[in-house]
């Protein structure tokens, strides 16, 4: 077995040490002391703070858009008996184009506001609460976000939370002012005869008119109602814990719990389970390369006795189980300790055990 290197030597004479200090930065892989890990996640917060204002202030210009188009209807279709009440049902398309522009926005407003959260409730709420406890799964979860950003809520639930908290009141108010600008015409006498040959449209029928008009407001109803059960948002001022689940003041109380307690989730963390990944490491420095994976990367290794058939050379194969966002690290410590060992990382379907899920069946 070739000799350890000098610089081997001096981490492992290090960690038997127990430099505290570096143990406690050596969580990502990366040698830094807490004040700077603490920095680094300030200026993260701020960063995504500012990001998230931005996106708001699209949001807000979006809505302003909405109110002016209705307000422009409005002094059209009222100051005007010429002008036709089509404007209103026109209005109504551009407004619902403007939903579907904030909705966009919303999603993108989203995933800025739940990296926020995951930091307010995990970092500083746990901080602020001894003893220091973060959940057990949230600094993986954020990185996984950070590496792999997505959509953290649907279209639908973008629609319908923009649509109860702004737009019901513009459609409202756009179906109120048609409906006056039918009836309150001069010299026509209010029947509903009347109302749905006013509604009439060029060369489409008055009744087919009342219907479409109808058929529409039934749908932004009915989309306002199916979407308020989806519950994923982290932008508005909501709680962490879900209706039903544990409230945050029980949470606190229960912060001197044990840290290897199961942890009850955030309701708005992702509960996409994050790609699980087996990596068989073939080295001539089994000792210094599962040393790095143990202290630096903190998952377990097994090491098996293979033979390369080519050369008849007995080989040690290193079996670790890592998450998604440990692969890059697991890569450049192996590289590290031996550049010409053979990596093999593949997809695993499922992972019990400590660090990954349960063995147990109510899981």
């Amino acid at each position: 077995m070739p000799e350890p290197t000098p610089e081997q030597n001096q981490r492992r004479q290090s960690m038997e040490s127990g430099d505290e200090r570096q143990a406690v930065w050596t969580f990502r892989g990366y040698h830094l002391d807490p004040g700077n890990l603490t920095t680094s996640l300030v200026h993260l917060y701020r960063g995504e703070v500012s990001r998230a204002n931005m996106w708001r202030q699209r949001l807000d210009s979006t809505t302003n858009w909405a109110v002016i188009s209705t307000g422009a209807a409005f002094s059209l279709v009222f100051s005007s008996v010429l002008v036709s009440h089509a404007i209103i049902l026109l209005t109504n398309l551009l407004v619902t184009l403007f939903l579907y522009i904030e909705a966009r926005r919303y999603r993108y407003y989203e995933l800025w506001s739940t990296r926020i959260r995951l930091l307010e409730t995990d970092f500083y709420a746990a901080m602020l609460v001894p003893p220091f406890a973060p959940a057990a799964d949230w600094s993986e979860t954020l990185a996984d976000n950070l590496l792999h950003p997505t959509f953290t809520i649907s279209m639908w639930e973008a629609v319908g939370r923009r649509l109860r908290r702004n737009y019901l009141w513009i459609y409202a108010i756009l179906e109120l002012a048609w409906v006056f600008n039918l009836i309150l015409r001069p010299g026509v006498n209010l029947t509903w005869q009347r109302f749905v040959q006013e509604a009439a449209i060029g060369g489409i029928p008055g009744h087919i008119v009342v219907i479409a008009n109808a058929v529409f407001y039934l749908g932004v109803v009915l989309v306002a109602l199916f979407t308020r059960g989806l519950h994923e948002a982290t932008g508005e001022v909501l709680p962490r814990y879900a209706a039903g689940q544990a409230s945050m003041g029980d949470a606190l109380a229960s912060a001197g719990r044990q840290l290897d307690e199961p942890e009850q989730p955030a309701w708005f963390r992702p509960h996409k389970r994050r790609q699980q990944l087996l990596a068989q490491i073939i080295t001539d420095h089994p000792e210094a390369v599962a040393e790095r994976l143990l202290h630096d990367l903190s998952r377990g290794v097994t090491r098996l006795d293979g033979t390369g058939m080519y050369t008849g050379k007995s080989s040690p194969v290193l079996l670790c189980a890592v998450t998604v966002t440990e692969v890059a690290h697991l890569k450049a410590l192996v590289a590290e300790e031996d550049p010409a060992a053979f990596v093999i990382v593949t997809p695993a379907q499922e992972i019990l055990g400590k660090g990954f899920g349960s063995l147990s069946q109510d899981a």
